[in-house]
């Protein structure tokens, strides 16, 4: 089966909307970045057999061991740096094609530093390869974690009532960028 990135965009706005009505208590409250990834999860989740996805999975805080080890990503200076994503739709390494969604997601308190070390992750993740080798047989992984087919930043902004949506794709950020009126319940 090929999944494309137009696949992607579709899957993440519809869950994406449905997390901002279904979850605006939980918005509107202040609940935690961690919270806000799992819920957002769910409502991935609950999408994937209408897209023909039901061998993949949304895990919020999600750092499987590759060959006994913690997941790696490289970062542009070439420093491996150990991974755990907001939130990542995936097989869990039981597919060819593994790597689906990463998503980082802040609120306005977040430090700029972090912010930036988001938006990094995203561009790490999102690159085809750091060794410009890849298998999609399932079975050889390459070292340090890429491939995955989108990113997104997610931003939510209580004291604005907006949500705003940054875009990654090839390891570089993407001119397309959504924004959301955040509702409440």
């Amino acid at each position: 089966m090929v999944i494309s990135r137009k696949v992607m965009y579709e899957l993440f706005t519809a869950a994406f909307e449905q997390f901002l009505i279904k979850d605006a208590s939980s918005i509107g409250n202040g609940a935690s970045e961690r919270h806000l990834c799992a819920r957002l999860g769910i409502q991935f989740e609950m999408l994937l057999t209408s897209y023909n996805l039901q061998a993949y999975y949304a895990d919020a805080e999600y750092n499987r061991k590759q060959n006994g080890r913690i997941k790696t990503i490289l970062s542009g200076e070439l420093e491996v740096i150990p991974i755990t994503c907001d939130l990542i739709l995936h097989s869990r390494g039981e597919q060819g094609r593994d790597n689906l969604i990463a998503i980082e997601m802040a609120k306005p308190d977040k430090t700029p530093e972090r912010v930036h070390s988001d938006r990094l992750r995203l561009m790490a993740l999102t690159k085809k390869s750091f060794d410009d080798v890849w298998s999609y047989d399932g079975k050889v992984h390459p070292e340090h974690v890429c491939g995955y087919l989108l990113g997104a930043f997610i931003l939510i902004d209580n004291p604005k009532n907006r949500a705003s949506v940054e875009f990654f794709e090839d390891g570089l950020p993407m001119a397309l960028r959504s924004e959301f009126i955040l509702g409440r319940s």
